[in-house]
């Protein structure tokens, strides 16, 4: 059995880095793989200077643009409900504190912290990729989830558009996906995902997360507000599309007071199943997290620790299958308690929406092969 190795962060000084705004951490936190490391110095430009309140503006995003390989990766994990997922970016820009996909930036030898939300890989031939695989002779169509580690819609997505090259593919093979996103912006394609809805081949799922815009900018601060999140609810089922919401991660005595006021208002409009996941801290993301609730909630982080590990066995985090998502113990249960009571009151199925895996028909593998077929 592996085990986490601890990772330390020690601030110059005793002092905690100063929040940067429009971003969730300013830690290019040293990954595990990391083969050396260095001491913090005085480089002459104020840098272990903590009383410096100089303006400075966000780090600035980094596109890098990948040509993978394939784009399908398999899903074998018991306690996830889809077979197959895309991602088609690595790194998010919307900065959430609390991202469990923090730590893949350590195998491309950057920082879970910083770079994670300002270095974005781009996969530019996802939907070359997904159709040769697609086409292959081999291929039977399964449950697919598209954004299911980093956000699809994240904002270089209305300038890249790869998720909607890649929905394109489905949509033309009538192959069904679910896709889970904070951004309003999956409303840019509803055009094909109404009527891939209509055929029962799409659902959505909003995570809302807390209704407290003040606390959303800090917690996720890149990410759609969440009035706004309520509204791309309402405009997906107004357009027919199956729309759940996951209040994920359930962060104790942080958003976890607001759970029924959250499921409430998602059902108001127009949600029509729920589910939630407890807060998962594995590796470099429970360094980050706690430095977080240090700097945003001084008073509340020993608290809030306490009760994280009460549901992880007086771990920090507890990586087994069954319990990673929901935890265990007292206070575990009666989440799912307050959860099952308040979607039975609101009708929100606590099921995910069936798709259609009948409907698939293999592509053409590329361009190329279709004109030929012309002639």
């Amino acid at each position: 059995m592996r085990h986490q190795r601890k990772i330390e962060l020690i601030p110059t000084d005793g002092l905690l880095p100063e929040p940067v705004k429009g971003r969730g951490t300013v830690w290019a936190i040293e990954h595990r793989f990391a083969r050396q490391s260095s001491d913090a110095f005085d480089d002459g430009w104020g840098t272990l200077d903590q009383a410096v309140h100089e303006e400075r503006l966000p780090p600035a995003t980094q596109i890098i643009e990948e040509r993978v390989k394939s784009i399908l990766s398999s899903n074998d994990s018991p306690d996830i409900s889809f077979d197959l997922s895309i991602n088609p970016y690595r790194g998010c820009e919307h900065g959430c504190v609390y991202c469990f996909a923090r730590p893949t930036h350590s195998f491309l030898n950057m920082s879970p912290g910083l770079d994670f939300e300002t270095r974005i890989i781009a996969k530019v031939n996802a939907a070359e990729r997904l159709r040769a695989a697609l086409a292959a002779r081999g291929y039977e169509p399964l449950m697919l989830n598209l954004g299911s580690a980093t956000d699809a819609y994240q904002p270089i997505e209305r300038k890249l558009g790869i998720t909607r090259s890649v929905i394109e593919v489905l949509s033309e093979c009538q192959h069904p996906f679910s896709l889970v996103t904070k951004s309003s912006g999956v409303e840019r394609d509803l055009d094909l995902i109404a009527p891939m809805a209509a055929r029962g081949l799409a659902a959505v799922y909003l995570s809302i997360t807390t209704l407290d815009a003040k606390l959303a900018r800090i917690l996720e601060p890149r990410a759609a507000a969440p009035l706004r999140r309520l509204q791309t609810v309402e405009a997906l089922a107004k357009a027919g599309v199956p729309v759940g919401v996951s209040v994920s991660p359930v962060i104790p005595f942080i958003n976890e007071p607001e759970l029924e006021r959250i499921l409430e208002a998602a059902a108001n409009a127009g949600a029509t199943s729920a589910f939630a996941i407890v807060l998962r801290l594995p590796w470099e993301v429970n360094p980050i997290f706690q430095h977080w609730l240090d700097e945003h909630f001084p008073a509340r982080a020993a608290r809030v620790m306490a009760r994280v590990r009460e549901m992880r066995g007086g771990r920090d985090y507890d990586s087994r299958f069954g319990a990673r998502m929901t935890g265990e113990g007292v206070w575990a249960q009666l989440l799912q308690q307050r959860l099952q009571k308040a979607a039975a009151r609101l009708g929100l199925n606590r099921t995910r929406v069936e798709l259609d895996l009948t409907r698939f028909r293999r592509p053409i593998a590329d361009q190329d092969s279709a004109q030929a077929e012309l002639f």
